[in-house]
C-alpha cells in the first residue's frame, strides 16, 4: 500500500492544491450541471410539501451526523506529524462506537420523532434508511483521509460523482413512476452503499479496532474545538430547519430550502472545492505564514471572480426563469428568499474560506467562540423576523447574520498577511455592475426563452470582458500556474 502520508515539500504541496482545486472544480461542474437539472426535473415532478419534508427530515439527520464524530477526522488531517496506523484505528474504533450508539438510539426513537412531525410512513422510512446510511458514510472516514493527507484529490472525486448520480438518477425515475417521498428513500441507501465500495476500492484500508489514549488525547486536543464549531453550525443552520418545520407549513419550509439550495449552488461549486483542498494544504503550510498568505490571496481571489458574478446573474434572471418555466410559478413566493440567501452567499466567499484558514493553522478555539455569538444572533433575529413577517423572516435574518461574519477577517490578519481589498472589490464591483445591465436589459425585451438566453450571454460577455480588461495579468499568471501544475511543472 502506499504510503498515505508522503512527504511532500513546498512546491509539490502547490502544485497538487492547484490542480485539486481544478479538478475538484471540474467534478463540480458536472455533479452541480448534473444536481441543478435533477433538481429542477425533482421540483417538477414533485410537491413543495415533500421537498419541506425532505429537506426537515435531511436537517433531523444531521443532527446525528454532528454528533457522531469528534473532530478526528480533521485533526487527522490538520496534524502535523505523519499519523500512523494506530491514529487511525484508535479513530475508527472511536466513531465506529459512536455511530453505532446513534444509530441505534435513532431507530429505537424513530416513530417517535416522525410523530411529532406528523409524517407519515414514507416520512418515517426516509429517516430510518438516512439513519442507518450513516453508519455507511462513517466507514468511509479512514480511506477518504489517506487521500486527503497525500493531497490526492483527483481520487477522491471518482465516488463523489458516482454518488450523486447514482441518488439524483434513481430519484428522478422514482419520482417519474409516482413513488413520491419514498423516491429520495430508495435513493439515499443505493448512494450510500455504491460509494462506500467505490472508496474501499479506491484507497484500500484494512479496518481494524485498537484504542491508544495517549494518540486519543493528541487527536481531541484539536478535535473537540472542531467539532464543537460544526454542532454550534448545526444548531445555526440545521436545526433551527428543524424547529421551522414546526412552526411554518412544510410549503413554506419547501420554498427555504428550495431558495437556500440555487442561491448557494455558486458556493457549493467553488467555495466548497476550495475549502476541500486548502484545509489540508493551508496544514501543510501553517510554518511558513508568508506563503500560506500567498495561497489565502489565490483562494479568495478565485472564490470571488467565479461566486459574485454567477450569484449577482442568478439574482437578476431568477423572476423571468420562473415565469418561463411550465408549472414552475409555484416557486414565485420562493424569490425574496432567494436574493436575501444570495446577499449571505457573497458574504460566505470570503468569511467561510477565512474560517478554513484559523482551522488549518491550529486555532479553531477562535471560531468555535464567533460561533456562540452566530448562533445565538441567527437563533434571535430569525425567530422576531419569522413573527413578523413569516418565512421570509427566514432569509432576512440569514443576511443579517452574513454581514456580521465579516469580523473573522480581524483575526485572520492577525495570524497571516493577507491582501483582501484587493482580491474581493474587482470582482464586486463588477459583478454588481453586470447584475445592474442584466436588469435593465430585461426590462427592454418581452420574458421569452430567447430574451434570458441573450441576457445571460450578455452577462458573460461583460463580465469576462471587463475582467480581462482589469485582471488581465493576473489572469494570465494563474492560468500558468494552472497549466504548470497538471504539467507536472515548477511554477
Amino acid at each position: 500500500m502506499a504510503d498515505p502520508d508522503q512527504e511532500l515539500d513546498l512546491d509539490l504541496i502547490k502544485r497538487k492544491t492547484v490542480s485539486g482545486v481544478v479538478t475538484f472544480t471540474l467534478r463540480s461542474f458536472f455533479i452541480q450541471a448534473f444536481t441543478f437539472f435533477a433538481t429542477f426535473i425533482l421540483t417538477i415532478l414533485l410537491a413543495p410539501s415533500v421537498f419541506g419534508v425532505f429537506f426537515v427530515v435531511s436537517a433531523i439527520l444531521n443532527l446525528f451526523v454532528y454528533f457522531s464524530d469528534i473532530g478526528l477526522a480533521a485533526a487527522l488531517i490538520q496534524k502535523k506529524e505523519k499519523p500512523t496506523e494506530e491514529d487511525f484505528k484508535t479513530t475508527f474504533t472511536i466513531q465506529q462506537a459512536m455511530i453505532l450508539s446513534l444509530v441505534l438510539i435513532g431507530l429505537l426513537f424513530s416513530k417517535k420523532i416522525a410523530g411529532f412531525y406528523h409524517l407519515d410512513d414514507s416520512g418515517l422510512w426516509l429517516l430510518r434508511v438516512l439513519i442507518f446510511s450513516l453508519s455507511l458514510s462513517s466507514l468511509k472516514t479512514i480511506p477518504s483521509i489517506i487521500l486527503e493527507r497525500r493531497l490526492d484529490f483527483t481520487k477522491l472525486i471518482i465516488p463523489q460523482i458516482v454518488e450523486h448520480i447514482i441518488f439524483y438518477s434513481l430519484a428522478i425515475i422514482l419520482a417519474y413512476k409516482g413513488l413520491g417521498l419514498a423516491s429520495f428513500t430508495y435513493s439515499v441507501l443505493a448512494r450510500g452503499i455504491v460509494g462506500l465500495i467505490l472508496i474501499y476500492i479506491i484507497s484500500p484500508w484494512k479496518p481494524g479496532f485498537s484504542f491508544s489514549r495517549k494518540s486519543a488525547k493528541n487527536l481531541v486536543s484539536f478535535g473537540l474545538p472542531f467539532q464543537a464549531n460544526s454542532v454550534l453550525a448545526l444548531l445555526k443552520d440545521d436545526l433551527l430547519t428543524v424547529f421551522l418545520g414546526k412552526i411554518l407549513p412544510y410549503a413554506q419550509v419547501g420554498y427555504v430550502g428550495w431558495a437556500q439550495k440555487f442561491a448557494f449552488v455558486p458556493l457549493r461549486f467553488f467555495m466548497d472545492n476550495v475549502i476541500k483542498v486548502t484545509f489540508p494544504a493551508y496544514s501543510r503550510l501553517q510554518e511558513n505564514k508568508n506563503e500560506l498568505g500567498k495561497a489565502i490571496d489565490k483562494s479568495i481571489f478565485f472564490v470571488t471572480f467565479f461566486v459574485y458574478p454567477s450569484v449577482l446573474g442568478m439574482m437578476a434572471i431568477a423572476k423571468p426563469f420562473v415565469d418561463l418555466i411550465p408549472k414552475y410559478n409555484k416557486w414565485e413566493p420562493a424569490l425574496p428568499l432567494l436574493y436575501f440567501f444570495g446577499i449571505n452567499a457573497l458574504f460566505a466567499a470570503v468569511n467561510t474560506t477565512l474560517s478554513n484558514t484559523l482551522f488549518a493553522i491550529g486555532k479553531p478555539k477562535i471560531v468555535l467562540n464567533l460561533m456562540v455569538f452566530w448562533t445565538i444572533l441567527t437563533w434571535l433575529s430569525t425567530y422576531l423576523l419569522v413573527i413578523r413577517f413569516g418565512y421570509l423572516g427566514v432569509g432576512m435574518a440569514s443576511a443579517l447574520v452574513a454581514g456580521s461574519t465579516s469580523v473573522i477577517i480581524y483575526f485572520v490578519k492577525k495570524n497571516v498577511p493577507i491582501q483582501l481589498i484587493k482580491n474581493v472589490s474587482g470582482p464586486l464591483l463588477i459583478s454588481i455592475l453586470m447584475f445592474i445591465v442584466l436588469i435593465e436589459f430585461l426590462k427592454l425585451l418581452p420574458v421569452t426563452f430567447l430574451s434570458l438566453a441573450l441576457a445571460i450571454l450578455l452577462g458573460i460577455i461583460l463580465y469576462s470582458g471587463l475582467s480581462l480588461l482589469i485582471f488581465r495579468e493576473n489572469l494570465i499568471k494563474e492560468s500558468r500556474t494552472v497549466v504548470a501544475a497538471f504539467l507536472g511543472r515548477k511554477f
